[in-house]
């Protein structure tokens, strides 16, 4: 159900584990962009990608509260590990408002590839996922699909130095293995990754199709946001907020997407 108007301009929450999701964020103000959105990065908790179901499950439903709370009349869960453990259980917790999720592409890449020989760039828990299982076994019989979980990955790319020799070293490694498969498209199956893009491109070579699903996102959470009939008013600017340091989030968002007026804030959840 949607919170009352007269207390809440009416706006979308978005959260990732950390600041992975700003991906999403961004496609998100392209597609609506008089929409207000309220971004909440868990990096007290993060990375999520290498902990149980239990605990991803535990985490995702606190930060929805919060979202929940202050108003947003629907989510979007801009993080794969999340969406491949956390998002039914949101959707039985509060049947009434629309959870929009993302997953690694893979049907997309299998359409892609010439070769067919494909790689998924994902964290270990994506990777580990029944849903992520699902995904392959119904599009993906047909191609050779290299899996390559990336620890660390998101630990690194959370401390906002992009440039960082550390950084480059663990890309070389994930993508070294990907590049002695002779795959020819690789998806990029967690948010943090197109933060880090153009390095991951460089490792894999010219030769090689990068894909991600953050515009697909966007037009489906802009279907269900227009099924509202709401017209857009009031502030449509962006709250950032974090679970943890919040300079992190606030540094990529200036940086990494050019948001220079962005400001961003500790909240407790």
């Amino acid at each position: 159900m949607l919170p009352s108007p007269a207390t809440r301009i009416p706006s979308i929450g978005v959260f990732d584990s950390g600041v992975g999701g700003l991906t999403v964020l961004k496609a998100l103000r392209e597609q609506l962009p008089g929409v207000p959105l309220r971004y909440l990065a868990d990096t007290a908790h993060a990375p999520y990608g290498d902990r149980s179901s239990e605990y991803i499950i535990d985490r995702s439903v606190k930060v929805a509260e919060h979202l929940h709370r202050v108003g947003a009349v629907m989510a979007v869960v801009a993080c794969n590990t999340a969406t491949a453990h956390a998002v039914q259980a949101m959707r039985e917790r509060w049947p009434h408002w629309p959870v929009v999720g993302i997953e690694p592409g893979v049907k997309p890449a299998v359409a892609a590839t010439r070769n067919g020989r494909i790689g998924v760039m994902a964290t270990t828990a994506t990777i580990a996922s029944r849903r992520y299982e699902q995904l392959v076994a119904a599009h993906a019989s047909d191609v050779e699909l290299i899996s390559q979980p990336c620890p660390g990955l998101v630990t690194l790319i959370e401390r906002g130095d992009l440039r960082s020799a550390e950084l480059g070293e663990l890309v070389d490694r994930y993508c070294a293995t990907l590049r002695a498969a002779g795959v020819d498209t690789v998806l990029l199956g967690c948010t943090h990754y197109p933060l880090i893009q153009a390095r991951i491109q460089a490792a894999l070579g010219d030769g090689v199709r990068l894909l991600n699903i953050e515009d697909a996102v966007a037009r489906q959470a802009r279907r269900v946001w227009e099924g509202f009939g709401l017209t857009p008013g009031g502030d449509a600017g962006i709250v950032l907020e974090s679970t943890g340091d919040p300079a992190p989030l606030q540094h990529l968002a200036r940086e990494a997407l050019g948001w220079r007026d962005v400001t961003a804030s500790r909240v407790a959840a």
